[in-house]
């Protein structure tokens, strides 16, 4: 059996690209780290490591063996964390998927409520605009935003919190800033920015509704999120349409107006995996998520 040990000094060495500089990365001395190399070289009965100018790097069996170690070292991580957990009383995990918008505006009192409640539950956050198909890899609890009807896969039930529609954030300056809502149509001559980079279904939606309104439109300036496309705003370079969350936190000089004719809207969800819907984390999660979604608990059947 390979020595877990010996394994990591060597991951050390290929890293580091030398016997002298894995030893002073480890606090180990340079002899030390040869031997650990040379009685892994004996178990695997391979030559891992051949000099290269004054240091070494891995042969191609050294390569490969390093690969695998990562795995290993890496998933040997995850058990030292859980043991961790039980030795200081930690009863366990939640894991969190949730978008950049909700996560500046909700996450915060989700994650303190959790926190209070919860003190002995470790929380996994994940920044991710993508629902998972493969079980596997998806969260406990994941904000999503999505389409009004949207279904979720089996073995996960969602979670009706918010209907957001689209507002337009312009300079105060701006013609149409005083209305109490611009039609799509109407900012068809202002140079528009862009905001999601990611080329999400929030603008996949947005541009679905440009399109309803007979124009698809000229983006001047891509910003890759939000808060930067209302600073480009209140600079004065364009205007920009975005979910009315997204403005949650204007910049100094702007104004978010409603769009309409038509309304783009997105929905957000909260997706619990059926698996851990009845624990008590998760239900005190969803109902900070209904207390800051300002939406009410659902009536019992």
């Amino acid at each position: 059996m390979l020595d877990v040990h010996r394994l990591r000094v060597f991951r050390s060495v290929v890293a580091s690209g030398s016997v002298a500089a894995a030893a002073a990365n480890l606090g180990y001395t340079p002899s030390a780290v040869s031997q650990h190399v040379a009685a892994l070289q004996r178990e695997t009965g391979l030559q891992l490591l051949a000099r290269h100018g004054r240091g070494v790097r891995p042969t191609a069996a050294g390569q490969a063996l390093a690969a695998q170690a990562d795995g290993l070292l890496a998933r040997l991580g995850e058990v030292e964390t859980f043991v961790a957990d039980l030795r200081s009383g930690r009863s366990g995990s939640l894991s969190v998927a949730y978008f950049a918008s909700v996560g500046a505006a909700w996450l915060p009192a989700v994650v303190s409520a959790l926190s209070t409640g919860f003190p002995g539950v470790r929380l996994d956050l994940e920044l991710t605009e993508e629902i998972p198909t493969d079980p596997s890899k998806r969260a406990d609890l994941q904000l999503a935003v999505a389409q009004p009807d949207f279904r979720p896969a089996a073995g996960t039930t969602a979670h009706h919190l918010l209907d957001d529609p689209y507002v337009a954030v312009v300079r105060q300056d701006h013609p149409l800033a005083g209305r109490d809502e611009i039609e799509l149509a109407e900012l068809v001559g202002d140079r528009w920015i862009d905001n999601d980079f990611a080329r999400g279904w929030c603008r996949r939606n947005l541009l679905e509704a440009c399109r309803a309104a007979g124009f698809s439109p000229a983006f001047a300036v891509e910003a890759h999120d939000y808060p930067t496309a209302l600073a480009f705003v209140a600079a004065g370079i364009g205007i920009t349409v975005l979910p009315a969350l997204g403005s949650a936190r204007p910049a100094a000089g702007t104004v978010a107006v409603p769009v309409v004719r038509p309304v783009p809207v997105r929905s957000i969800y909260a997706l619990v995996q059926d698996a851990v819907a009845d624990t008590p984390p998760v239900q005190a999660a969803l109902a900070a998520l209904r207390d800051v979604a300002g939406c009410p608990v659902p009536s019992a059947a």
